[in-house]
Formats: structure tokens, C-alpha cells, sequence
């Protein structure tokens, strides 16, 4: 499930840069968010993707 999260919020965080200019800033919490998400499966030993 946060594999699916993660996928998510970066393909939004990749249709901001290409289109959306106005929550520009959200785009990147959301994908230090999916960042975080996957780093928290490779501590816990789980595959990432």
C-alpha cells in the first residue's frame, strides 16, 4: 500500500512540473512525502518497488 502511495504522489508531483505552476510548492512536499514513504521500506527490509 505504500508502495501505491508513494507511485502516486510521484506521478502528480511529475504532472506539476510539467503543468501546473500555482501549488508548486505542494508538488514537492508531495514528493518528499512519496521519497520518505520509500525510504521507509528499504529500512525496513521490504522491497521497494
Amino acid at each position: 500500500m505504500l508502495t501505491t502511495i508513494a507511485v502516486i504522489l510521484l506521478i502528480l508531483w511529475l504532472l506539476g512540473i510539467v503543468g501546473v505552476y500555482t501549488i508548486g510548492w505542494y508538488i514537492h512536499i508531495l514528493l518528499i512525502i512519496a521519497i520518505v514513504l520509500i525510504l521507509i521500506r528499504i529500512i525496513r527490509g521490504q522491497n521497494p518497488l
